[in-house]
C-alpha cells in the first residue's frame, strides 16, 4: 500500500482575490513504483467520463472563463463525497470539509469584499444527483485498482496574508512553495511509504531546503534537479516530485481542479459585492493588466468603502 499526495494552486499570477493551494490524498494497493501506472489505469477508464469529458483532469480544460464551471464543480464535489461521505450544501460547509479557505478580517474592520461567500449555495451550477452519481462511478473505478480518496485539502493566501508575508522577506514563489509544503506534510503519514507529487512552483528548480524545513527531515537527497523535474528522496519511505506538467498525473489534477474552484467562487463574490457598489463595473478575474483597470474603474467605491490597499491587493 502506498499514500500518494497530489499539489497544485491557482491563482499564483493575479493581483486581486487568493492564491488557493490545495492537494489530494490517495491510498493505492501497489508500491511505490506501481503507483503512476495504476492513476494511468484509473485516468483513462470509462467510469471517469462523464458528457463525453473527464471527471478529473487539468483544470485548464475542465473549466474556461465564460463557459460556466459546472463540470469543474461536478468533478471537485465528487471528490469530496469521496473523501468525507458528504457534499456541502455552501461555502462554511465546503470550508469544513477541505480547510482554510475563508478570509481572514479586514484591517479596517470596514465591511469586508469577501462576506458574500458565506451566503454561496452549493452545488452552485452542477446538478447534485450527477455530482452524487459520479462519486459513485468514480468509487467503482478506484476500487478495481484497490484505490481510495481519503482527503481533499485546501488553503487560501488572501491579499493581507500574501503581503504580510512579501513584508516578513518571502517572494512569490517562497509564499506558494510554503503553502504547498505545509499542506503536503499535514497529510504525510509517518509510517507508510508515500509519494508526493507538485506542479513546478515558478521557475524554481532548487527544492531541498524547503523540504527538509517543512518535513522535519534533517537530510533530504536530492535525486534530480532539471528544468523539468526536481525529485528528493525526504526518508526511505517518501519522495516528492516538482514537476512541469504536473497536471497530467490525476492527483495533481483533482488538486487544480480544487484551487480553482475555490479561487472562482472566491471571485465572484468579490465581483457582485463590487458590481452592487459601482453599477455597470465589468469583472474581473484578477491577473495584472486587468487587474489594474478594474482598480480605476472601482477606485471610487473602494475610497467610500475604506478598505485597506493591502486588503485588496495582491503587490507581487
Amino acid at each position: 500500500m502506498t499514500f500518494v499526495i497530489g499539489t497544485d494552486e491557482a491563482g499564483y499570477g493575479p493581483n486581486l482575490g487568493p492564491l488557493v493551494v490545495a492537494a489530494t490524498a490517495w491510498q493505492v494497493g501497489c508500491g511505490p513504483d506501481g503507483v503512476e501506472e495504476a492513476f494511468r489505469r484509473i485516468a483513462a477508464a470509462d467510469g471517469l467520463r462523464t458528457e463525453g469529458s473527464p471527471l478529473w483532469g487539468d483544470s485548464k480544460q475542465i473549466y474556461r472563463a465564460g463557459q460556466g464551471f459546472a463540470a469543474l464543480e461536478r468533478g471537485v464535489l465528487a471528490g469530496i463525497e469521496l473523501a468525507t461521505a458528504a457534499q456541502p450544501a455552501d461555502w462554511p460547509a465546503l470550508a469544513t470539509a477541505i480547510g482554510a479557505i475563508a478570509p481572514p478580517p479586514t484591517t479596517t474592520g470596514v465591511c469586508s469584499d469577501w462576506q458574500l461567500l458565506d451566503a454561496v449555495r452549493l452545488p452552485h451550477e452542477a446538478d447534485r444527483e450527477a455530482c452524487r452519481a459520479a462519486a459513485d462511478a468514480a468509487r467503482a473505478v478506484l476500487g478495481g485498482e484497490r484505490a481510495m480518496l481519503v482527503a481533499i485539502a485546501c488553503r487560501a493566501i488572501y491579499p493581507r496574508e500574501f503581503n504580510d508575508w512579501l513584508d516578513r522577506g518571502l517572494n512569490k514563489s517562497d509564499i506558494l512553495s510554503r503553502a504547498t509544503l505545509e499542506l503536503a506534510a499535514s497529510l504525510a503519514p509517518v509510517d507508510e511509504p508515500t509519494v508526493i507529487w507538485c506542479d513546478r512552483h515558478g521557475g524554481r528548480k532548487s527544492y531541498a531546503p524547503l523540504v527538509a524545513r517543512h518535513f522535519d527531515a534533517p537530510l533530504v537527497q536530492a535525486i534530480e534537479e532539471t528544468q523539468a523535474r526536481s525529485a528528493y528522496a525526504v526518508s526511505s519511505r517518501c519522495r516528492i516530485e516538482f514537476s512541469v506538467g504536473g497536471e497530467s498525473r490525476l492527483p495533481v489534477a483533482l488538486a487544480s481542479m480544487t484551487a480553482k474552484y475555490v479561487r472562482e467562487l472566491a471571485m465572484e463574490a468579490f465581483n457582485r459585492f463590487w458590481s452592487s457598489r459601482v453599477p455597470g463595473l465589468a469583472p474581473t478575474a484578477g491577473y495584472p493588466v486587468d487587474a489594474r483597470r478594474w482598480r480605476t474603474d472601482a477606485s471610487g467605491a473602494i475610497d467610500r468603502a475604506g478598505v485597506a490597499d493591502d486588503d485588496l491587493w495582491r503587490r507581487a
